[in-house]
């Protein structure tokens, strides 16, 4: 059937859809989500159909952005349309859901018509539920991850040895990466560092990085500062690497589910083209994993699933049960960062957790006291001259400083109500606070923590600053804070004893933490 296009100028979330008048639908047959092929000049896709009444006619056919772009469409294009059977990946999807395991071909060809945006939310729910209800063997996890990697792009760095890191997240304030990518660049070692954006958390790397330079790095922009520096410091969902994970994550985000973190950061270390890996597992209270145990099992798996991709990794256990440093927020971080790798300032819980994942690497390099020389590089310079190469090569101001990067104007004074110690710092807290604060969006916001676990304080005397960019998040800020209480501060041990009560009028909800 030839239909006229209709811009409808909605995205549909990266899948293809095309909208089709209920009487043209009935004439072939279309019930709402079966699927027609488009074609337009040479350019075809399968799409999911919508059906509507009134906002199409009869001999229109409506085109979401993703097929408007993907086939070239104008208005009033003259375009075929016609019935489509379903992709034969459903048939393995619904194997899955039934508790069946499937084999190579099969993940494989989900992962395909999903990058493919061949399967609608619903179908890729169903998969991405199933895999988190039904679990997955280690042969599985293996055939998924190799697949969402060969169905996205490669680096294709040369050389026998690539250095990477992942950090699994958790825990607020984490600029790591910041430090660690110029230490092992500067021991003469390539680490491309490809990393993610903010999913539930106040900032991710590249959110940090980009208060420094650009982060949306082509592939060839990689190449060349990896070329010259031996490091980068890149936003991954700029390059196209595993593009299925970004469409996992759309469904496990609003189900607060994660059952493809295996895959998802191993699938990205074998696109990058990665030879040794080490995980920082983030471990405690406030944390995603919450004891030792928990990440002793996951660090089993990770190495596992690393030996089947031909990856050597190492996974170190960190202490999670407070922020990394005192900054939380690209901005903020970005200055720490700085500070710390220039020695103006450096936050000791920072700089252990720095030389400890750098010292990791080098030693899975080969090189002898990799803690030694991580450390000698961080204090003797060379990492802040690596830094500010990589910073020059991606486009940035190699001369920036600290007090160059702009935070937010408007600031609040958080005190202690009382003298004592602080006994803890509530993770998750700490993120609602600097999201109400307007993170990451507005990289000038987020929270400078003054005191940190074990340090005494005094009644009246500043515990944190609140950044905002505007009055109205900042108050939104103040009010959480007020409502959480995200700092502990108790006299005596023994004060600790009764936390909360319920019920307590409030509403509690498990706080969900997604971070690649």
């Amino acid at each position: 059937m030839q239909l006229k296009s209709k811009l409808t100028g909605i995205e549909s979330g990266g899948v293809f859809v095309v909208m089709l008048n209920s009487q043209d639908a009935a004439e072939m047959g279309i019930h709402p989500t079966d699927r027609v092929k488009i074609s337009n000049n040479g350019r075809e896709a399968v799409c999911i159909v919508d059906i509507s009444k009134s906002w199409v006619n009869r001999g229109q056919v409506g085109v979401y952005k993703e097929v408007e772009s993907g086939l070239m469409i104008k208005a009033g294009d003259s375009v075929s349309v016609s019935a489509s059977g379903a992709p034969r990946s459903l048939e393995f999807i619904t194997k899955k859901m039934n508790g069946a395991r499937l084999n190579k071909q099969e993940m494989f060809a989900i992962v395909k018509d999903t990058v493919d945006r061949k399967l609608s939310d619903v179908e890729l729910t169903a998969f991405v539920s199933s895999l988190h209800f039904n679990g997955m063997s280690m042969d599985e996890t293996v055939a998924l991850s190799a697949a969402m990697a060969e169905t996205g792009k490669t680096l294709g760095i040369k050389g026998k040895m690539i250095l990477d890191k992942h950090n699994i997240g958790g825990v607020p304030g984490d600029k790591t990466s910041m430090l660690v990518v110029p230490i092992i660049a500067a021991a003469g070692y390539k680490i491309p560092k490809t990393s993610s954006r903010a999913i539930t958390s106040p900032a991710g790397t590249a959110d940090r990085v980009e208060c420094l330079c650009p982060v949306d790095l082509s592939i060839k922009e990689i190449l060349n500062t990896v070329e010259k520096t031996n490091g980068c410091l890149a936003w991954g969902g700029a390059v196209d690497l595993a593009p299925a994970d970004d469409m996992f994550i759309k469904v496990e985000y609003p189900l607060s589910i994660d059952p493809l973190l295996l895959p998802s950061v191993m699938s990205k270390k074998k696109a990058v083209g990665a030879t040794h890996v080490v995980i920082d597992m983030p471990t405690g209270r406030g944390s995603k994993l919450k004891t030792i145990g928990a990440a002793h099992a996951l660090a089993k798996d990770f190495i596992e699933l690393g030996k089947n991709m031909d990856i050597i990794v190492n996974c170190v256990l960190t202490f999670g049960e407070q922020p990394i440093g005192y900054a939380v927020g690209p901005a903020l971080e970005a200055r720490e960062a700085l500070y710390a790798i220039s020695n103006m300032s450096t936050p000791p819980d920072l700089v252990e957790k720095v030389v400890n994942i750098a010292g990791a690497l080098l030693d899975l390099a080969g090189e002898k006291n990799g803690k030694d020389l991580a450390y000698k590089l961080l204090k003797s310079g060379s990492a802040e001259r690596k830094l500010r190469q990589i910073i020059d090569a991606q486009g940035g101001d190699p001369k920036i400083k600290p007090g160059d990067i702009p935070v937010g104007s408007h600031v609040a004074e958080i005190r202690s109500k009382t003298n004592g110690t602080i006994w803890w710092i509530a993770n998750h807290d700490v993120v609602k606070i600097a999201r109400a604060a307007g993170t990451p969006e507005d990289k000038g916001s987020g929270i400078l923590l003054k005191k940190k676990i074990g340090d005494a304080v005094k009644g009246g005397q500043v515990i944190m600053e609140v950044y905002a960019e505007n009055d109205r998040k900042l108050h939104d800020a103040i009010a959480l804070v007020e409502t959480l209480n995200p700092v502990g501060v108790y006299a005596r041990p023994q004060d600790r004893m009764f936390i909360a009560k319920f019920p307590d009028g409030e509403e509690h909800k498990k706080f969900f933490v997604l971070e690649r």
